[in-house]
């Protein structure tokens, strides 16, 4: 059975930390990623992870000092942990395997498959 659960968002401070979780079952794919989703904007992806040999991968990548993507490859688990957080990366975050064919790179939204419900990360000063 294929699912994904994100969890961890809330609220928290300028400056301070987060770490998101991402739990799959089904298939295990070759990478997963991580979205962030606002208001009237379009998904965007915020980092990947190849689960065979954690190469990682930022769409931004400047997000390396603050963003760290993990994985548990035992408990099939992902995690997005952020630090030093700034207002702008409030938003909805999401987890999603990546599609057959293709790879980790390039974290489009086209190129991962559906995710799960998200979970809320509000950043206020």
């Amino acid at each position: 059975q294929e699912g994904l659960i994100e969890s961890g968002g809330g609220s928290v401070q300028v400056g301070g930390s987060v770490r998101l979780s991402c739990q799959y079952s089904g298939d295990v794919p070759m990478c997963m990623a991580w979205f962030r989703q606002v208001p009237g904007k379009e998904r965007e992806g915020v980092a990947s992870i190849a689960l065979e040999n954690g190469s990682t991968f930022f769409t931004d990548p400047e997000n390396r000092d603050r963003f760290t993507i993990s994985r548990d490859n035992g408990k099939k688990m992902v995690y997005l942990e952020i630090s030093n957080l700034k207002p702008e990366d409030s938003g909805e975050y999401f987890c999603a395997k990546n599609r057959g064919g293709f790879g980790c790179a390039l974290i489009l939204p086209r190129r991962f498959g559906p995710t799960g419900q998200g979970t809320q990360v509000t950043v206020s000063s």
